[in-house]
């Protein structure tokens, strides 16, 4: 079973890693390479954990997922939840969205999706995250905003 912690700053060559390899199946639904997970640089990922807190999931040394979110104003903002391909579908994803949750309590909880990103959208709507928001992202997207209230 996978480990879930923080990440440290030695970790995060590793995460951006990872992120450019996880979020490839969602650049291939929206035909669009240029995705902000996709051109995210490793100066700019050190930057965002200076804000951010980010978890990783751990398996025999190797990071196989993470998530990160930060709070404002009583709300958990939650950005780029991931699994690496080969252990999705294991509840590695849950169990990363609760942990951040779990670092965040009493919060109301928000993230985003594409409209096209079926196993994404029925995740957080099966952990309880509900629509409230649509905003067009470009040409081929359509970001859905999710909110869950603790």
């Amino acid at each position: 079973m996978a480990s879930i912690g923080p990440a440290d700053i030695a970790d995060l060559e590793e995460i951006l890693a990872l992120q450019k390899t996880a979020f490839l199946t969602q650049a291939e639904i929206y035909d669009d390479y240029s995705i902000p997970p996709l051109v995210q640089t490793l100066e700019e990922t050190i930057n965002e954990a200076g804000r951010w807190l980010i978890l990783k999931a751990e398996k025999d040394g190797v990071i196989i997922g993470s998530v990160r979110g930060y709070q404002d104003n009583g709300t958990c903002y939650v950005g780029k939840l991931m699994v690496l391909h080969a252990y999705r579908n294991q509840g590695i994803g849950t169990r990363l969205l609760n942990a951040i949750e779990t670092a965040f309590p009493g919060c109301r909880y928000e993230l985003f999706t594409g409209s096209l990103s079926a196993d994404n959208l029925r995740l957080y709507e099966s952990l309880g995250y509900r629509r409230f928001k649509e905003e067009r992202a470009g040409a081929n997207m359509v970001l859905v905003y999710l909110e869950k209230k603790d």
